[in-house]
């Protein structure tokens, strides 16, 4: 037996007891967890800084308070969630009743990326502690110094019978993907997705899978161009791109291509300068093998502005691209990166043919005051979630489902959504000993059907 195979059987066994299913259980867990990442806030600020170059602003705003806002939404709705539900019984059904209840699903792994490394790794843990479950949580090896301050955050507040954590690269990943869990929640890229779904499928586990995609921004007419090019630009800024729901490119209508490109400019240069490398917290790319693909995409494209970058720090300028079609290299595949191309357009429905054409994407954002147009977008499109006037920020509330569709992933968490992704409804009909219908069982069956057959008589005539 390996070590993963004794922390695995450590964790099912103390699932089994019983231990997690109270709801004054996974309250103290929650506020155990809220703690340790109260106690550990400076160690978490140092270690994105070093993986990622985040300022303590962003760190913050994306990072710390995104987790501690969930906490405490989840402290808040835990109880209502938890409770039980009558629902309609069929007439078939009396005198009995027809309950709900949520089943703790057991076992679960957790998988989470490097982008935003604290933030989507705690998150799910946080559906999966609200669900009444024990927990392997495994984060990612790029970002290694936030993965170190995630063990020591997890191990301050939990005993590894319950919550613990595995650090490595991919062997690690394998040899936890070998093991037969209740559940495993993927935060990643579509390929390594597609393995976790293969190897899920040999034990026919659930999954939840976000991954990404490339995720469009239409700029139509009617537009408010001086919004669109701040707020587009502010998507795209967040972590140097590395943002899943980030705008992978845009389409604007040709009528007002020119003008919205100008304004993008000028946020760029009101924001970064004239040399977008000297802004002090500009989030660096995660490895040299990421900025060397980012960096080949200017080759023979028309990059209208910036296209300035630093192999020594790993940073790349916010640039605009300017493309005639979309056979040029950034096309094909999620950018994921500071890079933004934009493609002008004539015709909305024509757009939203070719769109219907690509993969599903996790995100899509609209700019236009046009309610029409606004409607045929959102009816016609599947995507993953998004906004209307706005980029990114539809992912912050706990109120909403955030997750994607097709390519971009399956299942949906934050909020209440998290705890029915970590939960499975178990519908149970309750009856009665005192009152039992003799015509059900088979041998009545002749009887009623010679009543049935003299009622059919009876109404012949």
């Amino acid at each position: 037996m390996t070590e993963y195979d004794k922390l695995h059987k450590s964790q099912l066994d103390f699932y089994n007891s019983g231990a997690t299913k109270s709801y004054e259980f996974r309250m103290e867990q929650l506020k155990k967890l809220k703690n340790a990442v109260k106690i550990c806030r400076d160690d978490i600020f140092k270690a994105l800084k070093k993986d990622l170059n985040k300022s303590t602003v962003e760190a913050y705003l994306t990072e710390i308070n995104f987790v501690e806002k969930e906490i405490d939404y989840t402290i808040a709705h835990l109880a209502g969630w938890m409770k039980n539900k009558y629902v309609f019984s069929d007439l078939y059904q009396f005198p009995g009743v027809s309950k709900i209840y949520h089943d703790l699903y057991g076992v679960v792994l957790i998988m989470s990326p490097w982008n935003y490394p604290f933030q989507l790794t705690l998150v799910p843990l946080i559906g999966s502690i609200a669900g009444g479950n024990c927990t392997i949580v495994k984060p990612s090896a790029y970002a290694k110094h936030t993965s170190a301050v995630i063990k020591k955050v997890l191990d301050i507040a939990f005993d590894d019978e319950y919550v613990a954590v595995v650090e490595g690269g991919r062997e690690e990943n394998a040899k936890l993907l070998d093991l037969k869990f209740d559940y495993i929640f993927f935060t990643g890229s579509v390929n390594v997705g597609k393995v976790v779904m293969k190897k899920a499928a040999e034990h026919l586990t659930p999954v939840t899978l976000e991954l990404g995609g490339k995720s469009p921004c239409i700029v139509d007419s009617t537009a408010n161009l001086d919004v669109a090019a701040k707020r587009i630009i502010w998507g795209k800024s967040i972590n140097a791109g590395q943002t899943c729901v980030a705008p992978d490119y845009v389409y604007v209508h040709k009528s007002v291509k020119d003008e919205l490109v100008k304004k993008m400019k000028e946020e760029l240069l009101s924001t970064y300068g004239e040399n977008g490398l000297s802004t002090e917290h500009l989030p660096k790319i995660i490895n040299d093998n990421h900025f060397k693909r980012l960096v080949g995409y200017f080759d023979g494209a028309n990059v209208v502005f910036g296209g300035k970058s630093d192999p020594e720090t790993r940073q790349i300028e916010l640039s605009l691209l300017e493309l005639d079609d979309e056979n040029h290299p950034v096309m094909q595949s999620e950018i994921f990166g500071p890079i933004l191309p934009i493609i002008e357009y004539t015709s909305l429905s024509s757009l939203i043919k070719s769109l219907k054409e690509k993969a599903k994407p996790l995100a899509l954002y609209l700019f236009t005051t046009s309610k029409v147009n606004r409607e045929q977008v959102l009816q016609e499109l599947q995507f993953g979630g998004g906004c209307v006037n706005e980029t990114v920020l539809h992912i912050v509330s706990s109120s909403m489902p955030f997750g994607g569709v097709g390519e971009s992933g399956m299942g949906g968490y934050h909020g209440k959504s998290s705890f029915t992704s970590f939960t499975r409804e178990k519908g149970v009909l309750i009856k009665p000993n005192i009152i039992d219908f003799s015509f059900r069982y088979p041998k009545n069956w002749k009887s009623l059907e010679n009543k049935v057959e003299k009622f059919k008589k009876i109404i012949k005539k």
